[in-house]
């Protein structure tokens, strides 16, 4: 298997609902992930996950702008194309 992996994640042409389904899911998801490590974390060493709070932050101000761009996608009547890419590097 290749080192370096570059892998189609999302692609294609979605109406408001399916996007909003699709993008809020996943960054629900990426919250409550953070979320559960800076709990978990706080218990056991009784302090957060140094950045996660921060990066909590960014994924609600970003699930944020994808709210009000599908809510542009409703008032006009339109699709939203969705194109997102994951690339993965082994690390030593």
């Amino acid at each position: 298997m290749k080192v370096n992996q570059h892998i189609k994640f999302i692609e294609g042409k979605f109406c408001p609902e399916e996007a909003k389904e699709l993008l809020v899911n996943l960054i629900n998801n990426k919250i409550q992930f953070h979320t559960m490590k800076n709990f978990s974390s706080e218990e056991r060493f009784g302090k957060p996950v140094e950045g996660s709070q921060k990066r909590i932050t960014e994924l609600k101000e970003s699930r944020e702008k994808i709210i009000l761009m599908i809510r542009q996608a409703v008032d006009e009547k339109a699709h939203l194309r969705i194109e997102s890419a994951i690339n993965i590097a082994l690390e030593k």
